[in-house]
């Protein structure tokens, strides 16, 4: 069986899985070399460990039992993102309103500011221009096709 068909099927598996926990998404699935499967999950209030190793272990039993991989030679490892990966999906950003970003527009373009507002089609970015008291906010709204990606800034 190809990854192809292994992501398939684990995709399907966590779609249905995930009925009973809606406030959970997959973000991302990744085969790499060795069997070795990375889930990404996250949920709209954030993802804890304790429901990525119930979704681990539900998907390890469902594989093995189903013997999707030859001799059941793979590993799992269902994860958030983590902070330093680019938001890939709306809800993701949806999730992160009122927190500094960094959006890099596909022409280079790199803006940072606070995440105001998010549409099905693009969204709105405040940002500080100036320094001191001749400092403005400006908004800025940014098309999701224009953007190469978006990374949430730690700020302390």
């Amino acid at each position: 069986m190809e990854n192809a068909a292994q992501h398939l099927i684990i995709e399907n598996f966590l779609e249905e899985y995930l009925k009973d926990i809606p406030e959970v998404f997959v973000v991302e699935i990744k085969i790499r070399a060795g069997n070795n499967i990375g889930v990404f999950v996250d949920a709209d209030n954030g993802i804890t460990i304790e429901k990525c190793t119930k979704i681990n272990r539900a998907l390890y039993k469902f594989l093995e039992e189903k013997e999707i991989f030859p001799n059941n030679d793979f590993s799992i490892e269902v994860s958030s993102p983590g902070i330093e990966e680019p938001l890939l999906l709306l809800r993701q950003y949806k999730k992160n309103v009122g927190r500094t970003v960094e959006v890099t527009k596909k022409d280079n373009t790199i803006i940072t500011g606070k995440l105001t507002e998010v549409n099905d089609n693009d969204i709105n970015v405040e940002f500080k221009e100036g320094k001191g008291n001749k400092s403005i906010t400006k908004s800025i709204n940014i098309l999701l096709n224009q953007i190469r990606h978006t990374k949430v800034q730690v700020t302390f």
